[in-house]
């Protein structure tokens, strides 16, 4: 069962939360983030990617880089823009984008439940990226992105969270990006045990988004454990930051494909390759969108496809019955030697966010096709993640994301 617990979250003054509120450090490019700070020099991106605060030739992951995050967040705090719980307690975080609402529990999660298998997982991790966050949060000595979880929706943290929202927020505005963010806080002693024990009652959860911070969390734990061998299990860095979240709320997008070149085919050659494991067959730019599971969209020469997949093709598996799975085995492997879909850099990730226009100016700006999804759903990440397998790369696009600045969990 799940151990969820509430802490003392180091958070803004309310004066200073829509301020300081930022998008997750790794939805930026360096281009971006550069850009984004210099617009918003309070926000907590600032933190997040320090290097943004040295000339643009620095090495982002050089030592006074770290040493810069750890600087500006306790230079921040020290001038008032942050305070410090005085209890632990629970967090109510209410996000809307384009009216629609979905609400999360901030807490602390068991770095045990997650070796344990009681928090599971979906995607692999990479040692770089993880070694980026591990530095970053023994820099500061805390976590200050929240890991995105998730589980099946439970009545009685329904009703507890329902009880909250009824109170005064103590945030309540719009972010840069249009996103409604509401921030509830739940203090009470009853509720707060209440609480504590329904989590008790939630056989597993699941990291929808956040597997690298999650598996840095891990690390930084493993690591101060080592350094105190006496550790009682009680400390703060036995646990990461996270936000809990029903499954009927959630909200998965596509995550699209771009390839760089047809890999020596023409365009007939694969058109024909294609027609061995889908239906293909051109469509209207109205028609692009893929309407429901077994087909994607397809941009080539200026055209539209949509692409169905044979029911020979089709599988019961967790995984193998993925649209991206397939997508990856019959074409990107086989057509276009693309094993290697992480590190290859024939092909590009486009999230949902940036729209089907986005796919047509890749290919029209020189890329050879394009592969429009059709999302992802949240049973299908439960079933991957309770079958112990693993989704192929970028097969899900929460939205919107979960805002670094309004809660961070200090490590001491």
């Amino acid at each position: 069962m799940a151990e969820i617990r509430p802490f003392c979250a180091v958070r803004p003054q309310a004066d200073w939360a829509e301020k300081i509120a930022a998008l997750p450090y790794d939805v930026y490019n360096r281009k971006e983030a550069r850009e984004e700070t210099a617009k918003h020099p309070e926000s907590f991106l600032c933190i997040d990617r320090a290097e943004t605060q040295f000339p643009e030739d620095t090495d982002p992951y050089a030592p006074e880089v770290y040493q810069k995050a750890h600087d500006l967040l306790y230079d921040w705090i020290a001038e008032g823009r942050f305070e410090k719980e005085k209890k632990p307690c629970y967090y109510v975080y209410e996000e809307t984008r384009e009216g629609r609402t979905q609400t999360g529990i901030v807490a602390c999660a068991s770095v045990d439940d997650y070796e344990n298998n009681v928090i599971k997982k979906h995607e692999e991790t990479r040692a770089e990226k993880e070694e980026d966050r591990i530095r970053h949060v023994d820099a500061c000595n805390a976590q200050t992105g929240p890991i995105f979880l998730a589980y099946r929706k439970n009545e009685t943290i329904c009703e507890l969270v329902a009880r909250a929202k009824e109170k005064t927020p103590v945030y309540d505005f719009i972010s840069r990006e249009g996103i409604g963010q509401r921030v509830f806080l739940i203090d009470d002693d009853k509720e707060i045990a209440q609480l504590k024990e329904a989590f008790a009652e939630v056989p597993a959860v699941y990291i929808a988004d956040g597997h690298h911070r999650a598996a840095s969390a891990v690390k930084v734990s493993e690591r101060k454990r080592k350094a105190n061998p006496g550790y009682s299990g009680e400390e703060e860095f036995n646990y990461f930051l996270s936000v809990l979240f029903p499954d009927e709320e959630l909200f998965i997008m596509d995550y699209n494909r771009i390839v760089k070149d047809l890999n020596g085919m023409t365009q007939e050659d694969f058109l024909s390759r294609m027609k061995e494991h889908f239906r293909v067959s051109p469509c209207t730019k109205e028609e692009r969108r893929p309407k429901e599971k077994g087909m994607f969209g397809m941009y080539l020469g200026g055209q539209w496809y949509q692409c169905r997949i044979h029911e020979k093709d089709k599988s019961s598996d967790p995984v193998e019955n993925l649209d991206v799975f397939v997508l990856q085995e019959k074409v990107l492997a086989p057509l276009f030697g693309i094993t290697e879909p992480k590190t290859d850099a024939r092909i590009s990730f486009a999230g949902g966010i940036r729209g089907l226009d986005y796919l047509e100016e890749k290919v029209d700006g020189g890329w050879a096709v394009a592969f429009a999804m059709h999302p992802t759903s949240i049973a299908e990440l439960f079933a991957v993640a309770d079958a112990g397998k693993l989704m192929p790369p970028k097969s899900s696009w929460f939205e919107p994301k979960l805002y670094s600045g309004l809660f961070i969990h200090e490590l001491n």
